[in-house]
Parts: C-alpha cells; structure tokens; sequence
C-alpha cells in the first residue's frame, strides 16, 4: 500500500556566513603543533568554541598525514569545521567537508549587554548594515568575555578593550582606550590593515594572520600609544606622536 502524505509541511533552508579561523599549516607537522601550542597556551581560549576551517592549499601530503593532522587537532579541542585546497584524493568518509570560494560574512547580530558577573557573555556587534559600509563604531567599552567581529571594514571602539576579550575586523582596528585583550586587524587577508591603540598592554596583536604575543612586544612601547604594521612578514610597532 502506497502512503500518499497529504499534509506535507515545507522545510526552511537558509544561507548564511560565519566568520572561521583559517589555519595554513605547514611541515613538518610537528613543529607547527609546537606553534600552535604555543600560542594556545599564551593566549588561553583562542580557539575555544571557534569555528576552525584548515587550508592545506599546495601542501603535499597524504590521507594518513591528513587524518593524523586532524586528530592531532582534536587532542588540542581545536574542532575543524572544513577543508580548503585539499586534493579530493585525501578527503575521505569521517573527514570534515571540503569547502571552496569562502568569503566574508555580511550581517553582524547585535546582542544585549549582560550582566558583568553573567556565566555567559554576549558579543559584541554592530547591528546589520549593508554589505558596502566599510566602518562601524563601538561607543562602549569591551568587556572581558566580549568580541567584536566585523570582517567587512575598519573598527573603531570609543573605550577600551579589556583583558580576554578581543576585536576582528577585516580592515583595520582604531582603539581610543587601553588595549589589554586581543586585537587582530586585516583578518580575511589584508596586509596593510593597521592598529592603533591610546595604551598598548595587549595579550595579542595580529594583522593579516601574522600574530605577536604580549612578552614579544618591545617593553619601552607597553603603557604608551602606538600604532602597529605589518612589513615583511612581520608586526612592526612604534610610538603615535
């Protein structure tokens, strides 16, 4: 007997963009973990709950290394989401999907300020603008817990950033406060994205994935204004006058 369902109710599929993590590893592996655990344990809760997409784009491996990679990553709590640039030949059932032509997300929630002592914090966004702005502005502090992610431009925050809470912006990060958190500008590929901060006293400064921990910053420039580039691969820093 055929059954005829009569009262047959749609299914809603919508697209939508996260903003991901891109890791580009590199070999020998073991060395990149050691990097990697580096910068996880002087930057605690880096990649805790992000989405981690692994670009292995003209890396020459094979599945078994691939697999290993990936579990290597899980013993770090580091979760990928997908897998660019990978040969079909090394992709297999039980791997993450493989993923092609990322871009950058255009909404940005807004979300309500909670509570200082609240057990989850909310982040903090802009509320949704079309795809052409190019800068949002923060007129508030951002607090420990918080981000704010705006992979669309430049962000300017009218306060500080405090210590575990960080800023991601795709173009560049204008900071009129103290910066004691995490600030990474040129995040969706931009090497000449820049920071400027009223007082450097970050955990971590990053521009176009190239990254700089607290004790690798120069100590005559903690405590002052600064601004920070990226020129040959590497943060350059100096003194706003």
């Amino acid at each position: 007997m055929t059954k005829v369902l009569t009262d047959a109710r749609s299914i809603r599929i919508k697209g939508r963009s996260f903003l991901a993590v891109m890791l580009s590893p590199d070999l020998p592996f073991d060395d990149w973990l050691a990097r990697l655990d580096d910068l996880a344990a002087r930057s605690a809760g880096f990649f805790l709950g992000r989405p981690v997409v692994l670009d292995l784009t003209d890396l020459q491996i094979d599945k078994p290394q691939l697999k290993e990679l990936i579990a290597e990553l899980a013993k770090r709590n580091v979760s990928i989401m997908g897998i660019e640039g990978a040969r079909p030949s090394i992709l297999g059932s039980g791997m993450p999907p493989a993923l092609k032509g990322g871009r950058s997300a255009s909404d940005i929630e807004v979300q309500a300020n909670e509570p200082a002592d609240s057990a989850v914090k909310p982040a903090v966004a802009a509320e949704i603008r079309p795809a052409t702005t190019q800068s949002i502005v923060i007129r508030e502090p951002v607090r420990s817990g918080q981000s704010v992610i705006f992979p669309e431009g430049d962000v300017t925050i009218v306060g500080s950033v405090a210590s575990g809470a960080e800023v991601i912006a795709g173009g560049s990060v204008h900071i009129y406060g103290a910066l004691r958190g995490r600030a990474m500008a040129g995040s969706i590929g931009n090497a000449s994205a820049r920071i400027f901060c009223r007082k450097l006293e970050a955990e971590l400064v990053a521009i176009d994935g190239i990254y700089k921990m607290a004790e690798d910053m120069a100590p005559n420039l903690r405590g002052q204004a600064v601004q920070l580039w990226l020129e040959d691969d590497a943060i350059m820093a100096d003194k706003l006058i």
